[in-house]
């Protein structure tokens, strides 16, 4: 696995500010756009085609919060390689030869939809692979790759969890501006997810909407997007542990076509900042008990 240790050093990074404001931290799971070599190669789709899977540019949009005390998690491989926002192992038998762990999560409807783990398709629905991979090949990636993520955002909640009593993880994600289905309704600029009220105390996507509404976006809440598997797994609001997902409209901040920063790039970036402070000003005390930090 010399091409994960080489091309994708590091992984993913932590940017943490020498003084936390406030226990949130904000983090970029699908941003990352180092593809490796070897990935590229056993690929049917071309970059530009892979491409349309990434969150681009959501992890410069928060990139600046670090300076103003929030820490700021960002992953660079990219999740048509490996999805960190799925459980560990929720994999498609038909994309490998071999046998899968029997522990594998393999009837959830993310790999029904080809978008486990190891993603079968990129969000359009294109095949990615031109052959079958091993099953060992999948394995070295969720151990070099997933397993290191979590463990590092494991330690950053439990720190700020520690420290403060209580912690806020804003995911932060981008969705096409047009649906899959023609049925679906216009999308609006921003959508909260909160798993339909469970994975965060109801303060947090009320501030936010309130917020960004405030700014001059138009909100959603949890349709089509209530959150993925960080915000279920890390939201346990009796815990003082609050997970909330934000899912941009592509179309307020980039060229969705040529994959550009739009014209209203720098002002996006601005107004999220103006959010990381509001948020700050909630008071610990006003999310939940002090309980022991999760494992």
């Amino acid at each position: 696995m010399t091409q994960l240790d080489g091309e994708l050093s590091p992984p993913f990074e932590i940017a943490e500010p020498a003084e936390w404001r406030a226990p949130i931290i904000f983090n970029s799971p699908h941003s990352g756009s180092v593809y490796p070599q070897d990935f590229l190669i056993s690929s049917r789709i071309d970059l530009a085609g892979l491409r349309r899977s990434e969150d681009s540019f959501m992890d410069e949009l928060i990139g600046d919060l670090s300076r103003r005390g929030f820490p700021v998690v960002r992953v660079n491989f990219p999740r048509s390689y490996v999805d960190v926002n799925r459980e560990p192992y929720e994999l498609d038998p038909r994309m490998f030869t071999g046998r899968l762990p029997s522990f594998a999560n393999t009837r959830s409807m993310r790999v029904a939809g080809g978008l486990g783990t190891i993603p079968r398709v990129v969000g359009d629905g294109h095949e990615i692979y031109r052959e079958r991979l091993s099953v060992d090949e999948a394995l070295a990636r969720i151990e070099a790759l997933y397993k290191p993520y979590h463990r590092a955002l494991r330690r950053l909640i439990n720190k700020a969890h520690q420290r403060f009593g209580t912690v806020i993880v804003v995911d932060c994600h981008s969705m096409p501006s047009v649906g899959v289905s023609r049925d679906e309704p216009q999308r609006p600029d921003v959508v909260i997810g909160d798993r339909y009220g469970t994975s965060c105390a109801p303060l947090i996507p009320d501030r936010i909407e309130e917020t960004m509404r405030a700014l001059g976006y138009s909100v959603g809440r949890n349709k089509p997007y209530a959150g993925g598997f960080i915000t279920e797994h890390y939201g346990n609001p009796a815990s003082g542990l609050h997970t909330v997902q934000l899912e941009l409209n592509r179309a307020v901040y980039m060229d969705e076509r040529r994959r550009e920063r739009g014209p209203k790039f720098a002002q996006v970036a601005a107004d999220f900042a103006t959010l990381a402070d509001t948020l700050a000003t909630v008071p610990p005390g006003d999310l939940g008990p002090f309980q022991a930090a999760a494992e």
